[in-house]
C-alpha cells in the first residue's frame, strides 16, 4: 500500500476519533436489506433529531474505537455498518432508531455509547422509552410548582371566606 493511501485512510480514523469524542452517544446499526426509501427516511429522522448516521468502514470503526477508548464496540463491527452519532441528546438516535427499527424488520441495532458508557441493545431500547430532555424539565417545572400553586389556592379560599363573613 502507498504512502499515500495510508495517509488517506490514517486521516479518515481521526476523522471518526473525533465523531466520537465529540459525541454523547452514539448507536451501531446494521442497515442490510433496507430500501432506498427506507434509509432516506430513516436518515431524515435522524437529521430532524440533531443525530448524523454514517456508513463508515469496519477496519476504520475498529481502529478509531480503539483510539478513542471504546474498544468494547470493536465486536460489533461486523456486516454491513452504519453508526449514529449525536451531539446534544445523548437519547435521540435511541429513540428514532428504536422507533424505526419497531416498523422495519430489517434495522438491527446492534449497540453503541450512550455518555461513555458501552451499551448493550436491552440498555438502548430501555433509554429510547425514557421522555425526551423537554419532557422532563416540563414535569420537574410542573412538580417544583405544585407547592406554591396550593397555598395560593389556600389563601385564596382564606380570603373568600372572609369576605363572606364580613358580608353576613
Amino acid at each position: 500500500m502507498s504512502e499515500q493511501a495510508i495517509a488517506i485512510k490514517a486521516k479518515k480514523v481521526d476523522e471518526v476519533v473525533e465523531k466520537f469524542n465529540n459525541a454523547v452517544s452514539a448507536i451501531v446499526v446494521d442497515y442490510r436489506g433496507l430500501t432506498v426509501e427506507e434509509a432516506t427516511e430513516l436518515r431524515k429522522q435522524l437529521r430532524e433529531a440533531g443525530v448524523h448516521m454514517s456508513v463508515i468502514k469496519n477496519k476504520i470503526l475498529v481502529r478509531a474505537a480503539e483510539k478513542a477508548g471504546y474498544e468494547g464496540l470493536n465486536d460489533l463491527f461486523a456486516g454491513p455498518t452504519a453508526v449514529a452519532f449525536s451531539d446534544e441528546d445523548a437519547i435521540a438516535p435511541a429513540k428514532v432508531l428504536k422507533k424505526f427499527a419497531d416498523g422495519v424488520d430489517d434495522l438491527e441495532i446492534k449497540g453503541g455509547f450512550i455518555e461513555d458508557k458501552i451499551v448493550s441493545v436491552d440498555e438502548i431500547n430501555t433509554y429510547a422509552t425514557l421522555p425526551s430532555r423537554e419532557d422532563l424539565l416540563s414535569m420537574l417545572a410542573n412538580v417544583l410548582q405544585a407547592p406554591v400553586r396550593n397555598v395560593a389556592y389556600a389563601v385564596k379560599a382564606i380570603a373568600e371566606k372572609g369576605d363572606e363573613g364580613d358580608a353576613a
